[in-house]
């Protein structure tokens, strides 16, 4: 999967389980500051990651995620393993 897949995905996600205005979401926007992603919608992110990339994502991981960017990296590094 390259990272503009992760990326449609990803922003198709937020649009679609979080309401988020598709206007909005780009690489650089910061989940919490800009998309007002809390922390339980985070963990919900986290679960639809696992389930549609059939790998777990340690928690960790995510804590250094702060844009959307950053989620797509760390799912890109994750398909990479």
């Amino acid at each position: 999967m390259q990272k503009q897949d992760i990326y449609d995905w990803i922003a198709r996600t937020l649009e679609e389980t979080f309401e988020i205005e598709a206007s909005r979401i780009s690489l650089d926007a910061r989940l919490y500051d800009d998309l007002d992603i809390d922390s339980i919608d985070a963990v919900d992110l986290i679960v639809k990651l696992q389930k549609h990339t059939g790998k777990r994502m340690q928690p960790d991981a995510f804590k250094s995620v702060r844009t959307v960017g950053d989620v797509v990296d760390a799912v890109h590094a994750l398909l990479q393993q």
